[in-house]
């Protein structure tokens, strides 16, 4: 199969040096985001509201977000 396209926020060395293949290259399905997509508004939002469950859950002293907790 091929590769439809694809979204990066993150490139092997930053910033990115003159001539970068990726950049360089004329790929009309390729997105680079200059690495700041987690700072959308929405983004934001998220770690906000998940820091501010986290010591919630903290203070009432139950786990939050457990993994295997059986482990």
């Amino acid at each position: 199969g091929k590769i439809a396209g694809a979204a990066v926020d993150v490139l092997n060395v930053e910033p990115p040096r003159q001539g970068n293949p990726l950049l360089a290259a004329d790929l009309p399905n390729l997105i680079v985001t200059p690495h700041i997509a987690w700072a959308s508004r929405e983004a934001r939002q998220r770690i906000i509201d998940q820091t501010t469950e986290n010591i919630r859950t903290f203070k009432a002293g139950a786990p939050v977000r457990v993994v295997n907790a059986a482990r």
